[in-house]
């Protein structure tokens, strides 16, 4: 281990293992080391029988639930939008070929009440009975100028520029109501909040576009598309793409302390009595909880039932979004649902997350209003999770520390931190204008 590297990197979670990647595809020598003998960290994927002694301290899960092999719970559940950065990043790193993708059956959200599914087009905003009729003309004009909008043609713009114009005024051009503002924003644009609304509309009108256009990619339900197996198997094929372009891995490392000059800048690992030199460091928040800070905590429900989600058209697979506005909280709530069709359980077996931003102390009634949307279950764990945000100035110790997993259910806000660190380790923009097509998922089998 007593070698130099150009990056040490610190946990195999899903931010780190991206990092890794693109940092060894860039000629880098990375070296990636972690503290327990399993890829993923927070990001893991477990079997029933450590979901079983996680949560309630014996290996042994009743029968009925079936072979516990055949479960691959993932911990921090995020589906994947079909022409989102991720993917892009998957395609750029040539991921791809490690993995199979199915599209997610289905995207809704929470309204007044009831589950609708998300209209993305004009022509499904006609159609829905989220809005009442002259609504839904409303709706479809804004719809229709997002999909004409093109930012190097000027005649789609309408006379609106974008990077002046707020979304909050953009949308008040199309009088849309509160309810449908809420939607749009929170299960389209997938915002976490409503600080968007007083940002320049160009950001919103992209997502707004990806949404669509992902929604249009696989003629599924919905945008999203989800690893068979799991995102268990996406640490593992960085870890494989990383070996080709000569990174080397080592799990089970203890203790890895990370080593300082005289000045503060990191300079080194050392494991086990050994030091492996670096010029930098990337790591998760528990690598280095001296230069953290604690934001807030996540709140979540794992339950295994026997049926999909009431009123999700029999979905499969599917994303629900509860806005905040519609719960009366601060915070967003998110369903997720995947089951025996992505290989993450048994025939007939579903595996249902119910997460948000904790707000009390008391986060089991907080997740209520989405678990009694769930129907029965089987099983049900509670758990909460703290979020850390680095504090420090990587240009001083060169530590390049990632942020906690949010309590989405996709994955935009994560790999937009992977891009973001990624230009600050290098100095360079990351080139993701690839061929979509490279990655392919099944919508049906």
């Amino acid at each position: 281990m007593d070698e130099e590297y150009d990056v040490i990197v610190l946990g195999t979670g899903l931010k780190e293992c991206i990092l890794s990647g693109l940092l060894s595809v860039d000629g880098l020598k990375v070296l990636h080391m972690d503290r327990n003998d399993y890829y993923g960290g927070e990001s893991t994927s477990l079997h029933l029988n450590q979901i079983w002694k996680r949560f309630k301290g014996s290996d042994q899960p009743p029968e009925n639930l079936g072979p516990s092999k055949e479960y691959n719970i993932d911990m921090i559940p995020k589906f994947m939008m079909a022409n989102g950065a991720l993917v892009r990043v998957l395609i750029h790193t040539d991921v791809t070929k490690y993995l199979n993708f199915k599209a997610v059956d289905g995207s809704f959200v929470y309204n007044k009440g009831k589950i609708y599914k998300v209209p993305a087009t004009d022509v499904e905003a006609l159609k829905s009975s989220l809005m009442g009729l002259l609504e839904k003309r409303r709706a479809r004009k804004f719809f229709i100028y997002v999909q004409d909008y093109e930012e190097n043609d000027p005649k789609s713009h309408e006379g609106i520029d974008l990077n002046k114009v707020t979304a909050r005024d953009l949308l008040s051009k199309y009088g849309l109501e509160d309810d449908t503002v809420g939607f749009i924003g929170h299960a389209l644009a997938l915002y976490i909040d409503d600080s968007y609304l007083d940002q320049p509309a160009m950001d919103f009108v992209k997502r707004v576009k990806l949404y669509s256009e992902s929604l249009a990619r696989f003629q599924g339900g919905s945008p999203y598309i989800y690893p068979m197996y799991g995102l268990g198997e996406l640490p593992q094929a960085f870890a494989r793409l990383s070996a080709v372009y000569g990174g080397t891995y080592m799990l089970n490392k203890p203790d890895c302390k990370v080593e300082f000059d005289a000045d503060g800048k990191a300079i080194g690992v050392t494991s086990e009595g050994e030091t492996a030199k670096c010029k930098k460091v990337v790591c998760d928040p528990s690598y280095l909880p001296n230069k953290v800070e604690k934001v807030g905590r996540v709140a979540r429900a794992i339950c295994i039932m026997s049926h999909p989600i009431p009123d999700t058209h029999d979905s499969h697979s599917c994303q629900v979004i509860l806005p905040q506005k519609q719960l009366g909280r601060k915070s967003d709530m998110y369903l997720f649902c995947c089951s025996y069709y992505h290989n993450v359980a048994p025939q007939g077996k579903y595996i249902a997350f119910v997460t948000t931003e904790a707000e009390t102390d008391n986060p089991e009634e907080e997740l209520k209003p989405g678990i009694d949307l769930l129907g029965p279950v089987d099983e049900i764990f509670f758990e909460t999770y703290d979020r850390f945000v680095p504090t420090n100035n990587h240009d001083e110790d060169s530590c390049f520390i990632s942020t906690s997993f949010d309590p989405t259910t996709h994955f935009e806000a994560t790999v937009q931190e992977v891009i973001d660190m990624y230009s600050k380790i290098t100095g360079k923009v990351l080139d993701l204008a690839v061929d979509l097509s490279a990655a392919s998922a099944s919508a049906d089998e």
